[in-house]
């Protein structure tokens, strides 16, 4: 038979074993109690990170619809210019107005008789007018087409020297068959401050456009079409032509050759009366082909 100090020593075995197994459990329920804990943090984390992801998506969707919808092009299509047009010059609505890109430059090549007229198209001036001049490079529209006239002053304190091209008729009245909006420009200069008292006499505004510039012709409010000037002499006009682009070094030499030409007689269509300074270049411009670098 086991003796009293047997009995007592296998009870205080038993004890540890039975306290070593509780400090065990209670471990392992530390360890769990831990791991839920982190568990249930990270389960809050990603379900934070889903409704701030969520809530951004949703938040950039509602900036591009609304930048989308601030920069939609109001292309109205002209069913009496389209019915003078040859076939080939009906080229129909420029694609995606909605949405039009308003970043970014475009390379056009014009080829023209006279030599090279190399422009420099910039989105960010007026998108809606890129986007339709693109329209019409990418159907050949402009392929075979005159540069019709040719404007200079011949009055000091005036200034102006305009080559404008883009008539598919040739004789100032023709278009696309669709018209585009205005997007007129807000950066340019004032003329001289008699040129402004001049205006303002007037009753009129003008601003400097550039040497170098190309803008678009029109007929009064958003009825711009295919026709655009090249600026190779600073020009006093009023600020109502959608800039969109400059001409490089190259186009304004040769547009310099036909401007030192001259310019043909011309008279008024309505008075008869002669219109020295404006008519057509007396060097012919023909554009033989018009492209543009994909972007």
């Amino acid at each position: 038979m086991p003796t009293n100090e047997q009995r007592r020593a296998s009870a205080k075995r038993k004890l540890a074993h039975r306290n070593e197994r509780a400090a065990i459990r209670a471990k392992r329920r530390k360890r769990l109690l831990i791991f839920s804990a982190l568990g249930l943090v990270v389960v809050v984390l990603v379900v934070v990170g889903i409704v701030w992801w969520n809530n951004h998506q949703a938040k950039v969707r509602a900036e591009r619809e609304a930048d989308i919808r601030a920069h939609t092009c109001a292309y109205k299509a002209n069913e009496a210019e389209k019915k003078q047009l040859p076939k080939n010059k009906q080229v129909g609505l420029p694609p995606n107005p909605y949405g039009t890109p308003k970043k970014g430059t475009v390379q056009v090549d014009f080829q023209t008789t006279a030599g090279p007229i190399p422009v420099t198209m910039d989105r960010a001036k007026a998108p809606c007018t890129v986007q339709s001049i693109q329209h019409l490079l990418d159907k050949g529209f402009y392929d075979n087409t005159k540069c019709h006239r040719e404007m200079v002053a011949e009055q000091k304190p005036l200034s102006a020297g305009i080559l404008q091209c883009g008539d598919p008729l040739g004789t100032g009245a023709g278009g696309p068959g669709y018209t585009s909006p205005d997007e007129l420009p807000k950066d340019l200069k004032n003329p001289p401050p008699e040129v402004v008292k001049l205006a303002q006499a007037q009753g009129q505004q003008m601003r400097v456009y550039p040497r170098g510039t190309i803008a678009m012709a029109n007929s009064g409010k958003n009825t711009n079409g295919s026709q655009f000037f090249l600026v190779f002499k600073d020009t006093y006009l009023p600020p109502n032509y959608n800039v969109f682009g400059t001409i490089g070094e190259e186009g304004l030499r040769t547009i310099d050759a036909v401007a030192k030409a001259g310019i043909k007689p011309s008279t008024d269509p309505q008075t008869g009366q002669p219109t020295p300074g404006d008519g057509a270049p007396k060097k012919p411009v023909t554009i033989t082909k018009a492209t543009a670098a994909k972007s």
